[in-house]
């Protein structure tokens, strides 16, 4: 038989987080580190309700800078207008399901939580 490993609280964190960013992964990422899919669900359970319970703040997410558009091609890309007033420290948040929403730098951190949630579940 082998021996029974010891795992940090931080270990065990990552590990959750690798089986949380994506759908289906859970034994993936247990195959990847050796451990069993029932262990790596109670870790997931575990670590969820803490978050519920802390309130759902909104965590770090992975982040990619692109240029602007050129003109030309921001006209054919938004079939919207948007209104007239600068883009700077704007924030856009794309969603896996294509929505997205973009915010001032001076957003209600509470609010955008809320907005979030919402865009999220639908």
């Amino acid at each position: 038989m082998g021996r029974r490993r010891r795992w940090s609280d931080d270990e065990k964190l990552r590990i959750v987080l690798e089986s949380l960013s994506g759908p289906r992964l859970v034994s993936v990422t247990a195959r990847r580190h050796w451990i069993s899919r029932s262990l790596l669900v109670i870790w997931r359970r575990v670590f969820l309700a803490e978050q519920r319970q802390a309130g759902s703040v909104p965590g770090f997410v992975p982040a990619m800078i692109v240029p602007e558009p050129t003109h030309a091609s921001s006209l054919q890309a938004k079939p919207y207008s948007e209104p007239a007033r600068s883009c700077e420290g704007r924030i856009e948040i794309v969603f896996v399901s294509g929505r997205r929403v973009v915010i001032d730098p001076n957003v209600d951190p509470e609010a955008l939580a809320r907005v979030i949630n919402v865009v999220d579940r639908r």
